[in-house]
């Protein structure tokens, strides 16, 4: 059984691999057995991860990439060709939110500028899906072969409060999740999404709790509507990572979103 998860020949391109959560899934890859490539801005941030993944006993190198340009992608996907062979496995961990996006306690949906939104969409859907699907997807079809992982979002299932333009974007993710994965389904590439529930990291960490480590006020909210009563840790997304990178294992799976929530979708009233 253990032979279903084994990643040995694999090639993971892995988008947000500096941070928290994307670094994780980028460790559970190489531990079972993919060549890693951590894609992002930050050397400092990369090269950490990459001594962090070879310590563990796994290959991974850094390659420097900017999700919102075509010419940096092409670059990337052809430098860790060159090292590794074609990409395999591609996760999309890039995106996050920006406070002109949002609408806070107070504040007028109708007064907030296109300036805001559309940096919310071009972080989570352009750069954070479109332009990585086109580039390392075009190698992936060429192939043959491959699996890509899109990050959604609680907020693309059901929107949530005050994140306007996250919300809406996310659920753009999962739609073009979905578009992708019934265009690319004969052609040896599946993709999948992954909707991580409430994982507190760097960029929703302050929202969610307090610098004593008590809940704040929405953490509380989110805590009470999470049947299992706590937040997720970033290695709990391990298993849907390689379990959908895994061409054995999740074989006839594409078009899904993989919902890792503590039960937190599970909940009304």
């Amino acid at each position: 059984m253990t032979n279903l998860f084994d990643l040995t020949g694999e090639v993971a391109a892995v988008f947000g691999g500096t941070g928290v959560l994307g670094g994780a899934m980028a460790d559970a890859l190489a531990a079972a057995g993919a060549r890693v490539a951590i894609l992002g801005r930050s050397a400092e941030r990369g090269t950490e991860r990459v001594r962090a993944i070879e310590a563990a006993g796994g290959t991974a190198f850094f390659q420097q990439a900017d999700a919102m340009s075509r010419a940096s992608l092409t670059a990337a996907r052809d430098a860790i060709t060159a090292k590794y062979g074609t990409p395999t496995v591609l996760i999309n961990g890039a995106g996050g939110n920006k406070p002109e996006g949002t609408i806070m306690p107070g504040g007028d949906f109708c007064k907030m500028g296109m300036e805001g939104w559309n940096a919310v969409f071009d972080l989570n859907l352009v750069g954070g899906t479109l332009l990585p699907c086109q580039i390392f997807g075009e190698s992936m079809v060429a192939a043959g072969k491959g699996s890509i992982i899109n990050i959604a979002s609680m907020s693309s299932i059901v929107p949530l409060s005050r994140v306007v333009a996250y919300s809406a974007s996310k659920a753009a993710v999962l739609n073009l999740t979905l578009w992708l994965a019934r265009e690319w389904a004969t052609k040896g590439v599946r993709v999948n999404a992954i909707s991580p529930g409430f994982f507190p990291a760097e960029q929703n960490r302050r929202m969610l709790m307090k610098d004593d480590g008590t809940y704040t006020e929405r953490g509380q909210s989110i805590i009470g509507h999470t049947p299992m009563g706590r937040f997720g840790t970033a290695e709990e997304l391990a298993g849907a990572t390689v379990w959908l990178a895994a061409p054995r294992a999740s074989a006839f799976v594409t078009g899904q979103n993989i919902v890792v929530d503590g039960g937190f979708s599970s909940v009304t009233i």
